[in-house]
Protein backbone atom coordinates (compact mmCIF):
# COMPACT_ATOMS: atom_id res chain seq x y z
CA UNK A 1 0.00 0.00 0.00
CA UNK A 2 2.07 2.98 -1.17
CA UNK A 3 2.49 6.20 1.09
CA UNK A 4 0.19 8.43 -0.93
CA UNK A 5 -2.88 6.34 -0.94
CA UNK A 6 -2.54 6.00 3.11
CA UNK A 7 -2.06 10.18 3.49
CA UNK A 8 -4.97 10.66 0.55
CA UNK A 9 -7.17 7.96 2.76
CA UNK A 10 -6.46 9.57 6.07
CA UNK A 11 -6.49 13.24 4.56
CA UNK A 12 -10.51 12.46 3.61
CA UNK A 13 -11.17 11.10 7.00
CA UNK A 14 -9.93 13.68 8.69
CA UNK A 15 -11.35 15.91 6.62
CA UNK A 16 -15.17 14.25 6.78
CA UNK A 17 -14.58 13.96 10.63
CA UNK A 18 -13.77 17.49 11.39
CA UNK A 19 -16.56 18.73 8.94
CA UNK A 20 -19.56 16.24 10.13
CA UNK A 21 -18.36 15.40 13.78
CA UNK A 22 -16.45 18.73 15.03
CA UNK A 23 -13.25 19.43 16.70
CA UNK A 24 -12.57 21.24 20.13
CA UNK A 25 -9.84 23.73 18.07
CA UNK A 26 -9.82 27.42 17.74
CA UNK A 27 -7.61 27.70 15.15
CA UNK A 28 -8.35 24.70 12.66
CA UNK A 29 -4.80 23.33 11.86
CA UNK A 30 -3.65 26.34 13.77
CA UNK A 31 -3.61 28.71 10.69
CA UNK A 32 -6.24 31.17 12.46
CA UNK A 33 -9.19 30.57 11.25
CA UNK A 34 -11.92 27.93 13.45
CA UNK A 35 -13.26 25.15 12.05
CA UNK A 36 -16.82 26.63 11.38
CA UNK A 37 -14.68 28.95 9.14
CA UNK A 38 -12.32 26.28 7.43
CA UNK A 39 -15.43 24.31 6.78
CA UNK A 40 -16.97 26.89 4.63
CA UNK A 41 -13.51 27.49 3.58
CA UNK A 42 -13.22 24.28 1.94
CA UNK A 43 -16.94 24.20 0.38
CA UNK A 44 -16.76 27.16 -1.39
CA UNK A 45 -13.56 26.57 -2.78
CA UNK A 46 -12.21 28.02 -5.43
CA UNK A 47 -14.64 27.89 -7.97
CA UNK A 48 -17.20 29.60 -5.48
CA UNK A 49 -20.83 27.87 -4.56
CA UNK A 50 -24.10 28.91 -4.31
CA UNK A 51 -25.27 29.70 -0.85
CA UNK A 52 -28.15 27.45 -1.01
CA UNK A 53 -26.07 24.58 -2.09
CA UNK A 54 -23.63 25.65 1.09
CA UNK A 55 -26.60 25.23 3.63
CA UNK A 56 -27.69 21.81 1.86
CA UNK A 57 -23.92 20.10 1.99
CA UNK A 58 -23.10 21.34 4.80
CA UNK A 59 -26.24 21.35 6.97
CA UNK A 60 -26.75 24.59 8.23
CA UNK A 61 -29.83 27.02 9.31
CA UNK A 62 -29.47 29.88 7.60
CA UNK A 63 -28.97 31.96 10.34
CA UNK A 64 -25.72 30.65 11.31
CA UNK A 65 -24.64 30.14 7.33
CA UNK A 66 -24.67 33.94 7.29
CA UNK A 67 -22.98 34.20 10.47
CA UNK A 68 -20.05 32.37 8.98
CA UNK A 69 -20.24 34.01 5.34
CA UNK A 70 -20.09 37.52 7.45
CA UNK A 71 -16.87 36.57 9.03
CA UNK A 72 -14.97 35.52 6.11
CA UNK A 73 -16.17 38.64 4.66
CA UNK A 74 -14.61 40.50 7.53
CA UNK A 75 -11.35 38.86 7.17
CA UNK A 76 -11.07 39.53 3.94
CA UNK A 77 -11.55 35.85 2.64
CA UNK A 78 -14.51 35.87 0.95
CA UNK A 79 -17.69 37.78 -0.38
CA UNK A 80 -21.02 36.92 -1.73
CA UNK A 81 -23.08 38.78 -4.77
CA UNK A 82 -26.63 37.98 -6.84
CA UNK A 83 -25.93 34.65 -8.38
CA UNK A 84 -25.89 35.49 -12.45
CA UNK A 85 -27.31 32.77 -13.18
CA UNK A 86 -30.66 33.67 -10.58
CA UNK A 87 -30.15 36.85 -9.48
CA UNK A 88 -32.70 36.09 -6.22
CA UNK A 89 -29.86 33.78 -4.92
CA UNK A 90 -26.74 34.19 -3.70
CA UNK A 91 -23.08 33.25 -4.87
CA UNK A 92 -19.97 32.97 -3.14
CA UNK A 93 -16.89 33.27 -4.03
CA UNK A 94 -13.19 33.64 -2.22
CA UNK A 95 -10.98 36.02 -2.79
CA UNK A 96 -7.57 36.14 -3.36
CA UNK A 97 -6.37 35.87 0.14
CA UNK A 98 -9.37 33.11 0.63
CA UNK A 99 -7.56 30.93 -2.24
CA UNK A 100 -4.50 31.41 -0.71
CA UNK A 101 -5.80 30.18 3.01
CA UNK A 102 -7.47 27.81 1.42
CA UNK A 103 -4.27 26.43 -0.43
CA UNK A 104 -2.58 26.23 3.11
CA UNK A 105 -5.28 24.70 4.75
CA UNK A 106 -4.67 21.73 1.60
CA UNK A 107 -1.13 21.88 2.54
CA UNK A 108 -0.94 21.53 6.26
CA UNK A 109 -3.95 19.01 5.77
CA UNK A 110 -1.36 16.89 3.68
CA UNK A 111 1.31 17.26 6.17
CA UNK A 112 -0.32 16.51 8.90
CA UNK A 113 -1.28 12.99 7.02
CA UNK A 114 1.89 12.38 6.00
CA UNK A 115 3.62 12.77 9.02
CA UNK A 116 0.82 10.16 10.34
CA UNK A 117 1.62 7.38 8.14
CA UNK A 118 5.56 7.74 7.54
CA UNK A 119 6.20 5.38 10.38
CA UNK A 120 4.20 2.87 9.26
CA UNK A 121 5.01 -0.32 7.51
CA UNK A 122 2.98 -0.72 4.04
CA UNK A 123 1.23 -3.85 5.74
CA UNK A 124 -0.02 -0.88 8.56
CA UNK A 125 -0.78 1.76 5.66
CA UNK A 126 -2.94 -1.16 3.96
CA UNK A 127 -4.73 -1.88 7.55
CA UNK A 128 -4.89 2.19 8.16
CA UNK A 129 -6.49 2.95 4.41
CA UNK A 130 -8.97 0.03 4.92
CA UNK A 131 -9.85 1.00 8.52
CA UNK A 132 -10.27 4.40 7.12
CA UNK A 133 -12.16 4.04 3.93
CA UNK A 134 -14.84 1.95 6.16
CA UNK A 135 -14.99 4.47 9.36
CA UNK A 136 -15.54 7.62 6.45
CA UNK A 137 -18.26 5.82 4.65
CA UNK A 138 -20.24 4.88 7.55
CA UNK A 139 -19.70 8.31 9.05
CA UNK A 140 -20.76 9.85 6.06
CA UNK A 141 -23.35 7.33 5.65
CA UNK A 142 -25.00 8.28 9.25
CA UNK A 143 -25.54 12.06 7.77
CA UNK A 144 -27.28 10.74 4.98
CA UNK A 145 -30.91 12.53 5.33
CA UNK A 146 -34.24 10.99 3.74
CA UNK A 147 -36.80 12.70 2.49
CA UNK A 148 -39.89 13.05 0.45
CA UNK A 149 -40.22 14.28 -2.76
CA UNK A 150 -42.21 14.56 -5.76
CA UNK A 151 -42.42 11.76 -7.87
CA UNK A 152 -41.96 13.64 -10.86
CA UNK A 153 -39.67 16.92 -9.80
CA UNK A 154 -36.12 17.37 -10.07
CA UNK A 155 -34.77 15.45 -7.71
CA UNK A 156 -36.10 12.16 -7.96
CA UNK A 157 -36.07 12.55 -11.91
CA UNK A 158 -31.80 13.01 -11.52
CA UNK A 159 -32.02 9.64 -8.86
CA UNK A 160 -33.99 7.80 -11.40
CA UNK A 161 -31.44 8.59 -14.28
CA UNK A 162 -28.57 6.98 -12.24
CA UNK A 163 -30.25 4.03 -11.53
CA UNK A 164 -31.75 3.75 -15.18
CA UNK A 165 -27.65 4.44 -16.53
CA UNK A 166 -26.44 1.85 -13.85
CA UNK A 167 -28.98 -0.80 -15.40
CA UNK A 168 -27.77 -0.02 -18.53
CA UNK A 169 -24.30 -0.95 -17.92
CA UNK A 170 -25.14 -4.04 -15.51
CA UNK A 171 -27.72 -5.63 -17.53
CA UNK A 172 -26.06 -8.02 -20.27
CA UNK A 173 -28.44 -6.57 -23.20
CA UNK A 174 -28.68 -2.87 -21.72
CA UNK A 175 -31.43 -1.36 -20.53
CA UNK A 176 -34.63 0.84 -22.10
CA UNK A 177 -37.00 2.54 -19.13
CA UNK A 178 -39.04 2.77 -21.71
CA UNK A 179 -41.79 5.50 -20.50
CA UNK A 180 -41.91 5.13 -16.29
CA UNK A 181 -44.75 4.59 -15.03
CA UNK A 182 -46.10 7.02 -12.36
CA UNK A 183 -45.45 6.70 -8.65
CA UNK A 184 -47.58 7.40 -5.69
CA UNK A 185 -44.55 8.72 -3.89
CA UNK A 186 -40.73 9.21 -3.84
CA UNK A 187 -37.59 8.91 -1.21
CA UNK A 188 -34.50 10.57 -2.40
CA UNK A 189 -31.81 10.11 0.24
CA UNK A 190 -29.18 12.97 -0.23
CA UNK A 191 -25.16 13.56 1.43
CA UNK A 192 -24.21 17.23 1.57
CA UNK A 193 -27.30 17.73 -0.95
CA UNK A 194 -26.17 15.39 -3.15
CA UNK A 195 -28.59 12.22 -3.71
CA UNK A 196 -27.10 8.87 -3.04
CA UNK A 197 -30.32 6.57 -2.82
CA UNK A 198 -33.94 6.56 -4.02
CA UNK A 199 -36.81 4.63 -4.07
CA UNK A 200 -40.29 5.15 -4.84
CA UNK A 201 -44.26 3.39 -3.71
CA UNK A 202 -47.06 2.36 -6.39
CA UNK A 203 -49.90 0.94 -5.29
CA UNK A 204 -50.85 -2.48 -7.03
CA UNK A 205 -54.63 -3.76 -7.76
CA UNK A 206 -55.81 -5.69 -4.62
CA UNK A 207 -58.58 -6.92 -3.10
CA UNK A 208 -60.94 -5.40 -0.25
CA UNK A 209 -59.06 -7.37 2.43
CA UNK A 210 -55.66 -7.33 0.87
CA UNK A 211 -53.44 -3.97 0.21
CA UNK A 212 -50.17 -3.93 -1.82
CA UNK A 213 -47.65 -1.87 -2.60
CA UNK A 214 -44.68 -2.23 -4.76
CA UNK A 215 -41.46 -1.12 -4.00
CA UNK A 216 -40.14 0.83 -7.82
CA UNK A 217 -36.84 2.47 -8.43
CA UNK A 218 -34.55 1.54 -5.90
CA UNK A 219 -31.24 2.46 -5.67
CA UNK A 220 -27.97 3.09 -3.68
CA UNK A 221 -25.34 4.90 -5.23
CA UNK A 222 -22.11 1.91 -6.29
CA UNK A 223 -19.65 4.21 -3.84
CA UNK A 224 -21.86 4.07 -0.98
CA UNK A 225 -22.57 0.26 -1.00
CA UNK A 226 -21.54 -1.61 2.26
CA UNK A 227 -22.73 1.15 4.86
CA UNK A 228 -26.21 0.00 5.37
CA UNK A 229 -27.51 2.60 3.67
CA UNK A 230 -29.66 0.03 0.77
CA UNK A 231 -31.24 -1.66 4.32
CA UNK A 232 -32.16 1.54 5.91
CA UNK A 233 -34.16 3.12 2.67
CA UNK A 234 -36.04 -0.33 2.40
CA UNK A 235 -37.10 0.00 6.05
CA UNK A 236 -38.29 3.76 5.60
CA UNK A 237 -40.14 2.01 2.54
CA UNK A 238 -41.50 -0.82 4.64
CA UNK A 239 -42.51 2.16 6.67
CA UNK A 240 -43.60 4.20 4.45
CA UNK A 241 -46.18 1.94 2.57
CA UNK A 242 -47.41 1.14 6.35
CA UNK A 243 -48.38 4.55 6.62
CA UNK A 244 -50.49 4.24 3.40
CA UNK A 245 -52.02 1.36 5.06
CA UNK A 246 -50.50 -1.61 3.23
CA UNK A 247 -50.23 -5.01 4.73
CA UNK A 248 -48.13 -6.01 2.10
CA UNK A 249 -45.30 -5.06 0.20
CA UNK A 250 -43.88 -6.56 -3.27
CA UNK A 251 -40.84 -5.94 -5.49
CA UNK A 252 -39.02 -7.17 -8.54
CA UNK A 253 -35.73 -7.37 -9.49
CA UNK A 254 -32.91 -8.73 -12.12
CA UNK A 255 -30.40 -11.96 -11.15
CA UNK A 256 -27.82 -9.47 -12.10
CA UNK A 257 -28.27 -7.74 -9.00
CA UNK A 258 -26.50 -9.99 -6.79
CA UNK A 259 -26.22 -7.68 -3.90
CA UNK A 260 -30.09 -6.64 -3.55
CA UNK A 261 -31.32 -9.71 -3.90
CA UNK A 262 -29.23 -10.60 -0.34
CA UNK A 263 -30.48 -7.78 0.97
CA UNK A 264 -33.88 -8.70 0.72
CA UNK A 265 -33.62 -12.33 1.73
CA UNK A 266 -31.61 -10.62 4.93
CA UNK A 267 -34.67 -8.52 4.97
CA UNK A 268 -37.11 -11.00 5.00
CA UNK A 269 -38.10 -10.93 1.87
CA UNK A 270 -39.91 -14.49 0.33
CA UNK A 271 -39.91 -15.67 -3.22
CA UNK A 272 -42.93 -15.83 -4.79
CA UNK A 273 -44.21 -15.82 -8.75
CA UNK A 274 -44.17 -13.44 -11.35
CA UNK A 275 -47.02 -10.85 -10.45
CA UNK A 276 -45.85 -8.42 -13.29
CA UNK A 277 -44.75 -8.18 -17.31
CA UNK A 278 -41.88 -6.29 -16.75
CA UNK A 279 -39.17 -7.85 -19.36
CA UNK A 280 -36.18 -7.19 -17.20
CA UNK A 281 -37.93 -8.74 -13.85
CA UNK A 282 -36.73 -12.72 -13.11
CA UNK A 283 -36.99 -12.81 -9.48
CA UNK A 284 -40.24 -11.71 -7.21
CA UNK A 285 -40.47 -11.09 -3.47
CA UNK A 286 -42.96 -10.13 -0.87
CA UNK A 287 -43.14 -9.58 2.56
CA UNK A 288 -46.14 -9.34 5.22
CA UNK A 289 -46.25 -5.74 6.62
CA UNK A 290 -48.93 -6.67 9.24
Amino acid sequence: MSTDLATATLRRFNRTYTQRIGVLEESFLGLGLPLGGARLLFEIGAPGAAVRALRDRLGLDSGYLSRLLRDLEARGLAGTAPDPADRRRRHATLTDDGRALLARLETRSDELALRLVAPLTERQRGRLTEALATADLLVRAATVVLREVDPAGPAATESMGRYFAELAERFPDGFDPGTPSPLDCFTVATSDGVPVACGGLQRLPGDATRVVDEIKRMWVDPSWRGAGLGSRLLRHLEDVARGRAATAIRLDTNGTLSEAIAMYERGGYRSIGRYNDNPYAELFFEKDLS
